[in-house]
């Protein structure tokens, strides 16, 4: 189980500068910056890490990619009218005809 902020501990800093990967902080004045992955970060949070117990990094990304699947493919949302994603996705697909 991963406990603690994420991105802040030296271990993850040094992984993450190993692996080249670059950092953008957001300004906290500026929440609308972060508008789009907010709500998918608050579901892993809620759902995911602070329910499960990972045996190892694959156990890990099974159950983040299961956890993935769901929120985009099956869960209702209730800004696309309680529709999964992938629904309203196919039905504006109908509509245009695309």
């Amino acid at each position: 189980r991963y406990d603690g902020t994420e991105c802040t501990s030296r271990t993850s800093l040094k992984w993450l500068n190993e692996k080249n990967v670059e950092l953008h902080y957001i300004a906290s004045d500026k929440p609308q910056q972060n508008a789009f992955i907010a709500p998918f970060n608050g579901s892993l949070r809620d759902e995911l890490r602070n329910e499960e117990w990972f045996d190892s990094f694959d156990d890990a990304r099974r159950k983040l990619s299961l956890s993935r699947y769901d929120y985009y493919q099956v869960r209702q949302h209730s800004s696309q009218r309680n529709k999964a994603p992938d629904e309203t996705r196919r039905k504006l697909e109908e509509i245009e005809g695309s």
